[in-house]
């Protein structure tokens, strides 16, 4: 177990070879700090599970060096493992107010208030924890109070840039200039550990105030009621919703919890105070369909999200032939199948639907090529880590910045444990990671018995063997067996006479040890049912003694 001596250590747990589950490690003089504690979600590769959280196990063994873990901002991918991750963890979080509402909400969702202590640091705010000094520097991002953190150690300073963009117009907040990034790069940094998400983006991300003239033509020119779906957590795209929604002369209704908590959230720490009142479903359904701009989330193609309710008729909200749904976000990969099954069913009710392809509907919060290279020349560090991104994006990352003049770039994977300074930047070794999984109210290793067992089931069904046997082993009256996704249709009949004929003959040739006449009954079916369908169930077999 790797525990920092006299030098500046970083190891990843999450966020370094995929997009999603952000946590990075900094390890000084005996002692760590955890900066974000974020989640991603769930594929169909987890059948049944929503979320996947990062495997603390390395720095949850020698939670006693750990001193704090620092928020950058308040996605999910870099908060939402908080109120389930972190009261085991016992350290104090540290957060700009924003941030820091979106999580105190989640702390007293479940009733963690008063077990996890949250520090609420000004913005560009500064405090100490150990041998780390820390201040946010306030960068655009596509939340309010997106933060990089300027890290102090005795071995050499940190621009940690979290998630970001450049935006000369932001509409939420006020981001560094670029004479104060210069005059960080001025007084020395070691190391840049940077957004690698557009790195193949050869033109900068656009300004948020791009967006709004796109929206602007587009609803205008809608006949009928207009849907817009975004990020929940996306508040400047609500404030240009809001915006847009004042332009055209329509009223805004919001669908969606995330959205409402967002909303009242970002109010109350100051952002959307000219966003205008809103009107409830009632409402909405009663005004001409030209009146009405509804915001609502679910443009992942997520099924409990307020879009698909509507799409599918089980919503209050509803649309119909002449409306408009105009999705401002960006279809992240794997969301592509859910995304298109209601675009299809929208399709079939002859709603019009515009994206990004067909209109300047959205513009994305992380840094393309162009961005980079400028966040290069000011802050000017000696070493590039990328971080943020899967493999492919941190290595053009790496290749990208030595092009750009960075004197040296490291490329990284959770895991990775890397000295950064004195004679940085160095490999030391791994640690083990991984990925938990919240499996209703339980946390469970995504790897272990319980998904692996889902997904056998899921991929190749289930058949249950119940056999009745006397004290000698003999059969007493015929086995029971039943199935459930078994391809065997319209001879389903025909098939489970001949599994009870198999389990028959198993017990006839199974002897008196009962775990081998089991192992015998369930081998035996399974092997018909693998002849049949050319599948290998999971049998259950069950003994019933009389």
């Amino acid at each position: 177990m790797t525990i920092p001596g006299n030098e500046l250590l970083f190891l990843a747990l999450g966020g370094s070879g995929e997009i999603g589950m952000n946590v990075n490690l900094y390890g000084c003089q005996g002692k760590w700090v955890m900066v974000d504690l974020g989640l991603t979600f769930a594929d169909p590769g987890y059948p049944g599970v929503d979320l996947i959280l990062p495997d603390l196990d390395f720095i949850e063994r020698q939670a006693k060096n750990l001193l704090g873990i620092v928020l950058t901002h308040g996605h999910e991918d870099h908060i939402g493992a908080i109120p389930y991750l972190a009261a085991d963890l016992g350290v104090p979080l540290y957060a700009t107010p924003f941030t820091a509402g979106l999580i105190r909400g989640k702390l007293d969702e479940e009733g963690l208030s008063r077990k996890v202590k949250l520090h609420v640091i000004e913005k560009e705010g500064s405090f100490k924890l150990g041998p780390f000094g820390f201040r946010y520097v306030p960068l655009a991002h596509s939340i309010p109070e997106g933060n990089a953190l300027l890290i102090d150690t005795p071995y050499g300073r940190i621009f940690h840039t979290g998630d970001w963009k450049l935006d000369e117009d932001p509409l939420l907040g006020t981001a560094s200039t670029a004479a104060e990034l210069s005059a960080i790069g001025d007084e020395g940094v070691l190391a840049l550990v940077c957004d690698s998400t557009n790195v193949f983006n050869d033109e900068a991300s656009g300004s948020e105030a791009a967006v709004r003239t796109g929206l602007d033509a587009v609803v205008a020119a809608a006949k009928g009621r207009v849907l817009v779906t975004t990020f929940a957590s996306n508040a400047a795209r609500v404030q240009t919703l809001g915006e847009v929604a004042r332009d055209t002369g329509r009223q805004v209704c919001v669908a969606g919890r995330s959205l409402d908590r967002i909303i009242k959230v970002a109010k109350a720490s100051g952002y959307l105070q000219d966003f205008p009142p809103t009107i409830d479903f009632e409402a909405a359904m009663r005004l001409p369909p030209r009146d009405v701009m509804i915001i609502a989330t679910g443009g992942q193609g997520e099924s409990r999200a307020a879009l698909a309710r509507i799409a599918f008729d089980s919503h209050q909200l509803k649309l119909s032939a002449g409306d408009t749904v105009v999705f401002s976000s960006k279809q992240i990969p794997g969301n592509e199948m859910a995304i298109g099954r209601i675009q299809n069913t929208l399709a079939a009710k002859n709603i019009e639907m515009i994206t990004d392809r067909q209109a300047h509907v959205h513009v994305s919060g992380h840094p393309g090529r162009p961005e980079l290279e400028l966040m290069y020349k000011w802050i000017r560090p000696e070493i590039l880590l990328p971080v943020h991104g899967e493999m492919r994006h941190m290595a053009e990352q790496a290749r990208f910045g030595i092009s750009k003049g960075v004197p040296k770039a490291v490329v990284q994977q959770n895991g990775t444990v890397l000295r950064l300074a004195p004679k940085g930047p160095a490999a030391l070794g791994t640690e083990r990671v991984g990925r938990l999984i919240l499996d209703g109210d339980v946390i469970l290793p995504a790897d272990g018995s319980t998904m692996n067992e889902r997904r056998r089931i899921s991929a190749n069904g289930v058949i249950s063997v119940t056999v009745a046997i006397d004290k000698t082993q003999k059969l007493r009256g015929d086995p029971a067996v039943s199935v459930q996704g078994i391809p065997v249709e319209e001879d389903r009949e025909e098939f489970l006479a001949e599994a009870r004929d198999a389990a028959a003959a198993a017990v006839r040739e199974g002897g008196r040890d009962e775990n081998r006449l089991r192992e015998g009954i369930r081998l035996a079916v399974r092997r018909r049912a693998t002849q049949w369908t050319g599948k290998k169930p999971v049998v259950d077999v069950s003994l019933i003694r009389i």
